[in-house]
């Protein structure tokens, strides 16, 4: 039941828990962070969350460290004040991009933070599109890996079909590499009769990329660059720019976490072969509110509608052991 629910932001996702609980017609719940001067920190809830299911919305984005200790001491906080049960929605999932051993004696990062927050006493979590499926198997307790496919794609056909000329035939959705090509499908799902593209590419080492081939048709389409993360912005814009030479006749990048770290943003805007940059609000950034080439578009609804089917599924389990 919404309403035996309380939904906790800590410092990375107040905006977007406040349109979350709006969507539920609830008020967010209090929570008090404070840091230390030899850098500890302290993170509990200020409302009363006896016998209540907890939600907390935190992305473990920049600065990275700091966002996890946080969650798993107001995840530790409410265990001790006896919350019945406790989600942990990790919009951006932080060291993701450590998911294997890519040279000798390195760690697999992604595996031991999740071990963090599987210890840590949390139910389930949800995530927004990670950087590999296969991270969902790293935690101890179920994940659910939501996509926000849908939501680019409703918001790329409002804005296409502003052209006269606009058919789904007209567009490619293109992956940057070949790790992101479930993502262009699951996008072209959403918008009927586009085709896919995907560049090949080459990484002599990290943030930098060697754009090899484009394979499949664009001249003269209307391509959709589809991708989890943009960090410094320099492999997704140089993408974009090969993309544009070899005949596109616009480019536009959807990105559900932009990390936008150094002068990303900068290169974006002054990029006049990219028309837009969508991305979501799993991390925020107000400076992106001036921005005429970056489109920031909200995850709150979807989110919201996460916590509405699980609240009922719940509700259906505790009306049929009624019958039992």
């Amino acid at each position: 039941m919404i309403k035996d629910i309380i939904i906790f932001s800590l410092s990375s996702n107040v905006t977007l828990t406040n349109k979350v609980c709006d969507y539920l017609n609830i008020k967010p719940g209090i929570s008090e962070i404070k840091h230390f001067a030899d850098g500890e920190c302290i993170a509990y809830p200020k409302s009363d969350i006896r016998g209540k299911k907890v939600y907390i919305i935190q992305s473990t984005c920049k600065p990275v460290n700091d966002r996890i200790m946080e969650s798993l001491i107001f995840i530790d906080a409410c265990k001790r004040a006896n919350a019945r049960e406790i989600t942990l929605i990790m919009p951006y999932y932080g060291y993701a991009r450590q998911d294997r051993i890519a040279s000798k004696n390195e760690p697999i990062t992604a595996k031991m933070v999740a071990d963090l927050f599987t210890n840590s006493g949390v139910k389930r979590v949800i995530t927004v599109d990670l950087h590999t499926p296969q991270i969902q198997g790293f935690f101890g307790v179920p994940v659910d890996n939501t996509t926000p496919s849908y939501v680019f794609a409703k918001y790329l056909r409002e804005r296409l079909e502003v052209h006269p000329s606009f058919t789904g035939k007209n567009i490619a959705i293109v992956a940057p590499d070949h790790g992101a090509m479930h993502r262009a499908r699951d996008l072209a799902s959403f918008i009927p009769n586009t085709n896919i593209v995907v560049i090949d590419k080459r990484r002599p080492k990290p943030n930098v990329a060697e754009i090899t081939n484009v394979v499949g048709d664009i001249n003269g389409k209307v391509c959709v660059m589809v991708d989890d993360i943009i960090d410094t912005g320099g492999t997704i814009l140089a993408g974009a720019k090969v993309l544009k030479e070899k005949g596109a006749r616009e480019v536009f990048i959807c990105c559900s976490h932009a990390l936008f770290n150094g002068e990303a943003k900068e290169r974006m805007e002054a990029a006049d072969y990219v028309s837009e940059c969508i991305v979501t609000d799993t991390i925020e950034h107000e400076e992106f509110e001036n921005s005429t080439k970056i489109k920031v578009i909200s995850i709150s609804k979807m989110l919201a509608d996460i916590i509405k089917s699980h609240e009922s599924h719940e509700d259906i389990r505790i009306e049929y052991a009624k019958f039992r």
